[in-house]
């Protein structure tokens, strides 16, 4: 590994021609993986991945070069001044002394998975995979995995800022898929944190398993979904995702940074209902999309993003600072040493609202109960979305009814926002991968059971 005096050095470097700021960024990390199809092992293995990245910034500009030699200073010095000299020939020549480390703990496994026999986890996962198919004959393939990494990373800057960071992350999946004669199904979870093995082992996937299973075979039997517009009950959990595409991104200083946001130029101003208020928070213990630190070495934080309808704050990270004139957030995020960082959510959700979920169902006389959601897409730019319904059921008359498939949600994200009429008390999250242009980055997103008065419901007439 580099020495201090190393990094200093090589953030010398990088200011040698050119630019204001230098960062390294240097990662050490492990990773393990097990995943079984109908029973099968499918496949397993474990990975050791070490690196350098190298930022430079000027202004606004950014210049970044990575490797995975760790080793040889000299040829990263090289590679530090070749790219200070992509930016304007004015040699910055400052002499870099950095601070005594400060060190953070994002996740410290109590039981590391790196170090647990796969036989284990096999074990488990083929008996919920087992669990999954003895629901119904209608189940005809099942998968299940367990993935977990540790990683320790260093940061430094030419401020003198020098942070290390520990974390560790793990996830599980279970899913089943039902078929007929025309069509099939798929029912899922994932679930994760950062913890270690001791997260896995207190999972209940037998009951994952025969939800997912429930979901599939439900589905199957699913009527046409009508088309229209009409009120939408959204669930908790990964309903949230439709607050994260369509509303979460759009506030990144990634996009509101170089003006092409439609929340761009809104901070006070009204962009929700009254009864909604949202969150980004990379601080709730244990939660898979938490961290100590950011990943340009800049404290985490609970960043209250829209109180009682009025927009409140952004994502920001340093380059959108400079953009913005407004300070870091803490959002900093990368894949990984490969990746230069940007803004990222971490945790983001609708908070908590007044109405019990069920008297929500009750005072909707028809509509939509959009019970999980799936994928989607999302324009930044104007807020345009359209998202698939995993699980929908029709509402009539305040009762859940029968299931209804091929249901899409399109709208666009300031008028949903600005349509939810009834926010619930039972806020939940779920876990996903988000991708961006600094890699994928583990997030959580999250709503309690949320009406939305009106929205574009796309299906079969």
């Amino acid at each position: 590994m580099l020495s201090q005096s190393s990094i200093e050095r090589i953030l010398a470097a990088a200011l040698s021609r050119g630019g204001d700021f230098s960062e390294v960024f240097i990662e050490h990390s492990k990773s393990t993986s097990v995943s079984l199809v109908n029973g099968v092992v499918e496949s397993t293995g474990s990975s050791l991945d070490m690196g350098i990245g190298i930022r430079i910034l000027e202004g606004d500009k950014c210049v970044y070069v990575y490797s995975n030699d760790l080793y040889h200073e000299d040829k990263l010095i090289r590679m530090a001044q070749n790219a200070s000299a992509s930016l304007s020939d004015a040699p910055c020549g400052k002499t870099i002394y950095l601070e005594p480390v400060i060190e953070y703990f994002s996740g410290k496994p109590e039981n590391s998975l790196i170090s647990v026999s796969k036989k284990l986890q096999v074990e488990k996962l083929r008996k919920a995979g087992e669990t999954a198919k003895e629901y119904s004959p209608l189940i005809t393939q099942t998968s299940a995995s367990c993935a977990g990494s540790e990683k320790e990373i260093w940061i430094a800057n030419s401020d003198g800022l020098y942070v290390k960071d520990n974390c560790c992350r793990i996830r599980a999946s279970i899913a089943a898929i039902a078929s007929s004669e025309e069509d099939k199904q798929q029912g899922s979870y994932a679930p994760g944190s950062s913890e270690g093995f001791e997260f896995f082992e207190r999972l209940d996937l037998d009951d994952l398993a025969r939800k997912s299973a429930k979901i599939a075979v439900t589905m199957i039997d699913a009527r046409p979904c009508p088309s229209g517009k009409m009120p939408v009950v959204i669930g908790n959990g990964f309903g949230g995702v439709i607050f994260h595409e369509a509303c979460g991104h759009a506030l990144e200083a990634t996009s509101v940074g170089i003006k092409s946001s439609c929340f761009t130029d809104m901070l006070g101003k009204q962009i929700a209902s009254p009864i909604v208020s949202a969150y980004d928070d990379a601080r709730i213990e244990k939660e898979w999309g938490s961290y100590a630190v950011d990943d340009e070495g800049t404290p985490s934080t609970t960043n209250l993003l829209i109180k009682d309808g009025i927009l409140n704050s952004y994502l920001v990270d340093k380059i959108g600072s400079r953009r913005m004139n407004m300070p870091s957030t803490g959002c900093a995020r990368r894949q990984n040493y490969s990746f230069a960082p940007t803004s990222r959510m971490s945790n983001t959700f609708i908070a908590n609202g007044q109405s019990d979920p069920e008297s929500i169902i009750a005072d909707t006389e028809y509509g939509i109960y959009a019970a999980s959601m799936g994928g989607g897409s999302v324009d930044t730019s104007t807020g345009e979305f359209n998202f698939a319904v995993n699980e929908a059921y029709m509402i009539r008359e305040g009762k859940i009814c029968e299931a209804v498939k091929g249901a899409t949600l399109i709208g666009k994200g300031g008028e949903v926002l600005m349509n939810i009429d009834r926010v619930g008390n039972d806020l939940k999250l779920a876990q996903g991968i988000c991708g961006s242009v600094s890699g994928g980055v583990p997030v959580d997103v999250g709503q309690p059971t949320i009406r939305v008065s009106e929205i574009t419901v796309g299906g079969q007439a």
